[in-house]
């Protein structure tokens, strides 16, 4: 396994992949490795001739008060994680790589990055956008795959690929569950013994909402209402959103169906986490 941190190394290692014909398989990270991650790069290595992984901690996707200095970061551990599951390269620039001086291109986004984690963060999505934009640029992927826990970014990733025409396959893998069913984030780390208990509720919200329309309910209201009793039950949970939209365009859903998608972002203590679930399908 090779370990870049150059961005015209890589893109030259890159494009000599694809003088050679191979398909580059991609996964960008903002690293800190878990098996959410690790499922990304082991069908990465089942579908690509190369495994490129990408570790990068983008600073234009966070507010002034998010938390970039604290992000937890483990370079070791993340290439010891990415070599098992077969990956070729790391790729891990340095900010002044990605954003040297006189950087100055933004990509400006539409309806899909105005709600849910649009909403309170402003400008995440554009930050987002601008490096994956960069990335698949040096990287140069065929294929490149990206968690549904975050399923506005996935949305927005795969709008902007099809609206500028990149020739990139965009693959949303299944949210990957701690055995209690918490979804797996590097954020985790921040939660204290007690947190990571409190913690949970988000999942039962989850649970709550799947239950009730598996029984038949499709009302909105009777199923937040549901979802919020479970948060609820943790008095020092916040709920920063939690709503029911349509999981392809994010407009408020009338009346849940399959595939309406439940979305919710809840502080514990100074962690924000993120959880959803489409109706109707797997969890």
């Amino acid at each position: 396994m090779k370990l870049i941190h150059d961005v015209q190394e890589m893109q030259q290692a890159a494009l000599g992949l694809k003088r050679q014909g191979k398909r580059i398989a991609f996964v960008p990270t903002m690293g800190f490795l878990h098996e959410g991650h690790a499922s990304l790069l082991r069908e990465g290595r089942k579908r690509g001739d190369c495994l490129v992984l990408s570790i990068f901690v983008n600073p234009t996707q966070f507010g002034p008060n998010e938390d970039l200095e604290r992000y937890p970061r483990n370079l070791e551990g993340d290439c010891a994680l990415a070599e098992a599951c077969g990956t070729d390269i790391v790729f891990a620039p340095a900010a002044r790589e990605m954003y040297p001086a006189g950087f100055q291109t933004t990509v400006s986004l539409g309806p899909l990055t105005e709600p849910l984690c649009g909403a309170s963060r402003p400008g995440h999505f554009n930050g987002v956008a601008v490096v994956v934009a960069k990335l698949f640029g040096i990287v140069q992927p065929d294929i490149a795959f990206f968690g549904k826990k975050d399923f506005q970014q996935l949305a927005v990733i795969r709008q902007m690929t099809a609206d500028l025409n990149l020739a990139v396959e965009i693959v949303g893998m299944p949210i990957v569950r701690e055995a209690d069913g918490l979804a797996m984030s590097s954020r985790n780390s921040y939660l204290s013994v007690e947190e990571r208990q409190q913690a949970l509720c988000l999942y039962r919200a989850v649970l709550a909402v799947r239950e009730l329309f598996a029984r038949g309910e499709t009302s909105v209201e009777r199923l937040l209402a549901a979802a919020h009793a479970r948060i609820g039950e943790v008095p020092a949970a916040v709920i920063d959103y939690l709503e029911l939209r349509d999981g392809i365009t994010l407009e408020p859903a009338a009346k849940a169906a399959a595939g309406t998608l439940l979305a919710l972002a809840v502080k514990i203590g100074v962690t924000r986490l993120i959880d959803n679930t489409l109706l109707g399908d797997d969890l």
